[in-house]
């Protein structure tokens, strides 16, 4: 008898779990990865400036730029504090108004001014997610007249994504 008192018991708890219901329904999971870039410019030291000098003066700098993945983006260089054009830059002497003139290329042989006009004379790129390093060509050009003491000038770097 008890054999069939416990198939009972059985039978009436499966009977319960009969009566249970369930609702489902279901929502979409979203982002927008958006462009983000982030820049670091090294300074340009040319040394020391021999105004006699047959050859002109080179250095180079670089640029850092980290991009999202696939993101293009410009690098820009303005004309600096004291250059009329980013196609006449100009270092100014500490204390006073004498200026010496230098410039800033995209390439080694200072054929490609380097300006802040995108799609003009900027220098293009595509993010990796990566800190990608871009090479600054600096330039003074020799025999300039100008009297012995340090100058300097402020670029400003401007990186367009």
């Amino acid at each position: 008898m008890k054999r069939l008192l416990i198939g009972s018991g059985a039978l009436l708890f499966a009977g319960s779990v009969a009566w249970a219901a369930t609702e489902t329904d279901t929502f979409e999971v979203t982002a927008t990865v958006v462009s983000a870039c982030t820049v670091t410019a090294s300074d340009l030291n040319f040394g020391n400036y021999d105004p006699l000098a047959a050859l002109p003066t080179d250095a180079t700098t670089t640029v850092s730029v980290t991009c999202s993945l696939l993101a293009p983006y410009d690098i820009g260089l303005n004309a600096g504090l004291h250059g009329g054009a980013v196609t006449s830059r100009e270092m100014q002497i500490s204390g006073d108004t004498d200026r010496l003139d230098y410039l800033l290329s995209q390439d080694l042989a200072h054929t490609t001014n380097w300006g802040n006009t995108v799609d003009t004379d900027t220098v293009a790129g595509v993010g990796t997610g990566l800190s990608v390093p871009t090479t600054i060509y600096g330039r003074i050009p020799a025999a300039q007249n100008v009297p012995v003491g340090s100058y300097a000038d402020t670029i400003t770097v401007t990186v367009t994504f």
